[in-house]
């Protein structure tokens, strides 16, 4: 059984100073959002795909502003069940909203490791490495786990190494955010091998790669979280708070986008919202209002309001569950209007997600991704071929390989010349932080297509 006092412990990770004493104005869990907020990271999902890829309209949303309603969904989830656990439980003296802010924390930064065009990045990399020349040399020289770290290459586990790691690179723990937030955030606390994952949804992906293996295994034992094997862990219980924030947003927010852009016609949408919130009121309110698109505004943030007391109701219900960690589905799940959810889900799969305007923009983009790293990794191949006394790089793969923000000759720091793993996460690193724009405008100059 976790413990709530460890579960939100304020320990920043990788701090030499766990004694530091937090500032009386912030609480440190605040402090964790600012830090998000004003990362070069966290900005540059203004220009990454949400649903629609490069889209023209200024309208439907990006990974920006998905991250932002989804913190603000988290943050009510967390302030509401965190009332209900500061009653029943030692929380060490912590206000609910310190609760609220760890979840809305985690929900703003849950995104933060995507690669350009979201998913089918993710894909691509995958593809890549399975199918490439590049990748069959890589699978074999890394071990099994590295293997596997690429193989199921995972979005959660680049944006836990984002913010542990690459942003504020020159000290331990990155943003040192406190464990709290870095163990709701961890929705998939496990490392990449299959064996040794927990049941359930919890081992459904992962959210580290190796090289931070042992940063998340600082977490866990901060947190308390019960262990299932090597290197892996039961969830924390706000991340399945965190996984409702997300889930409410893409599912009620992507349908609205869907609409503005019509591929959802407005009486469907209407009537999907409706079932979900329930209300005679509601169903005679907006038919009072003349526009369409303020009717689907109006109806969203009904449905959101109406989702949010229904989800912290089951988490209150199934809070000894958690707290053991044996809940082994998401919190959606056990909404009373879950068919709902689910017919939603399956109408933005077919009719949005998987619309011939974004299956074009997806399919152009997984030729990108794949082709920015068929571009780069020989390059930095052939670089630590040369250090190691080969035969010398081509001048072609100097000039390129030194785009990279971790190339440089005359540094000491050379671990990317002596061991092949790193060499692909550092390029990993590189293509993941691309927004969409800049990934394509790069590809173009690199195929001779622009300049």
């Amino acid at each position: 059984m976790m413990e709530w006092k460890k579960l939100l412990s304020p320990k920043r990770i990788g701090d030499p100073d766990p004694q530091r004493e937090f500032s009386s104005e912030r609480s440190p869990f605040q402090q964790d959002f600012d830090r998000i907020v004003f990362s070069g990271a966290f900005r540059r999902l203004q220009d990454k795909t949400q649903v629609f890829p490069l889209v023209k309209t200024d309208y439907v949303r990006t990974r920006l502003t998905h991250s932002l309603e989804a913190s603000s969904i988290g943050r009510s989830l967390g302030t509401a069940c965190g009332a209900f656990i500061a009653k029943h439980h030692d929380i060490g003296g912590l206000h609910p909203s310190d609760i609220g802010a760890i979840v809305g924390t985690a929900a703003l930064a849950h995104d933060i490791g995507n690669p350009p065009l979201g998913h089918a990045g993710e894909e691509a990399i995958r593809h890549w490495f399975i199918n490439s020349e590049s990748g069959h040399f890589y699978q074999r020289t890394l071990s099994r786990e590295q293997i596997s770290d690429i193989e199921f290459y995972e979005g959660n586990a680049q944006g836990f190494r984002v913010i542990t790691r690459l942003e504020m690179p020159d000290r331990p723990g990155g943003m040192r955010l406190t464990a709290a937030t870095l163990g709701a955030f961890a929705k998939y606390p496990t490392a990449s091998p299959l064996s040794g994952r927990p049941a359930g949804i919890s081992g459904k992906k992962f959210s580290f790669f190796q090289t931070e293996k042992n940063t998340f295994r600082d977490v866990a034992e901060t947190c308390g979280l019960i262990q299932t094997g090597d290197f892996a862990w039961k969830r924390h219980p706000l991340a399945y708070l965190v996984e409702a924030a997300d889930d409410i947003a893409y599912l009620i927010v992507d349908f609205e986008d869907g609409h503005r852009l019509g591929l959802v016609d407005y009486h469907e949408l209407e009537e999907r919202f409706l079932e979900i919130i329930d209300s005679e009121k509601t169903r005679k309110y907006v038919k009072t209002l003349e526009s369409p698109v303020r009717r689907a505004e109006f109806l969203r943030a009904k449905a959101i309001g109406v989702l949010i007391p229904k989800v912290t109701q089951v988490f209150i219900e199934h809070h000894d569950e958690l707290i053991h960690g044996e809940l082994p589905c998401s919190l959606v799940d056990y909404l009373d209007c879950y068919e709902t959810l689910n017919k939603i889900r399956r109408r933005s799969a077919s009719g949005i997600y998987n619309h011939r305007s974004v299956a074009e923009v997806v399919g152009a983009g997984f030729e990108m991704v794949s082709g920015l790293l068929d571009v780069f990794v020989p390059c930095v191949d052939e670089l630590a071929r040369e250090y190691k006394g080969g035969s010398p790089a081509s001048y072609r793969s100097k000039r390129l390989a030194a785009m990279l923000p971790f190339y440089t000759v005359e540094s000491d720091n050379q671990f990317w010349l002596n061991e092949t793993y790193l060499r692909l996460i550092g390029i990993l690193d590189f293509v993941s932080g691309m927004t969409d724009s800049y990934a394509v405008s790069l590809h173009q100059k690199l195929k001779g297509i622009s300049l």
